[in-house]
């Protein structure tokens, strides 16, 4: 009842708790938790699949390097210099190693360590990718008479276009564990004025 014109505010919350809802872990059968929610909203995106790509990119990025390194010709060398083909490499084959790693041991933790080395691996691909487009514009301007810079455009060029997708799977891996993560503490607030 309302007395002297005051109204009676009424404020329910509800949190968001799914029942009845099971998810099978090594063939067992277990509720799910808000760890498990957020963990299969990251596995939406197969994780392992993404991160055998990133595995493959920064294998391949590495040898390139070592080819590029190895050259013994004389010109100017910023991919070279810069060591951004090995330590952007093992930078690659971390966020994938821990992109597989999260969808086997189905851990929060390795999510979210696999969220901050995909952030590191999307800032190192961009980098990658600035030094890459550097060099084959410094290499294009020279005279290209020579075999060896034309032998070192097309590896530049390979490694351009496995850099490419390794930044963009990056951002995705990170957009989607971050999304996963931040959605976590979510509560619906009904309210209720009579």
């Amino acid at each position: 009842m309302v007395a002297d014109g005051v109204s009676k505010v009424v404020v329910r919350v509800n949190s968001q708790v799914t029942q009845d809802s099971f998810i099978f872990v090594n063939g067992q059968e277990a509720a799910e938790t808000p760890h498990t929610l957020i963990l299969k909203e990251f596995f939406k995106i197969q994780p392992k699949a993404l991160g055998i790509v990133q595995i493959m990119t920064g294998v391949m990025v590495f040898f390139l390097g070592v080819v590029l390194t190895t050259s013994g010709y004389g010109y100017p060398a910023i991919l070279v210099y810069s060591g951004i083909t090995y330590w952007g490499s093992f930078i690659y084959i971390s966020a994938g190693s821990l992109s597989i790693a999260a969808q086997y041991k189905y851990q929060l933790f390795l999510m979210k360590a696999s969220l901050g080395i995909n952030v590191f691996s999307a800032i190192s691909a961009g980098i990658s990718i600035l030094l890459m487009s550097i060099q084959i514009f410094i290499l294009s301007t020279m005279d290209p008479s020579l075999y060896v810079e034309y032998f070192m455009l097309r590896i530049i060029g390979v490694m351009l276009v496995l850099t490419i997708p390794q930044f963009f799977i990056s951002v995705y891996i990170s957009a989607f564990a971050c999304k996963a993560t931040c959605n976590r503490d979510s509560t619906v607030l009904s309210v209720a004025l009579n």
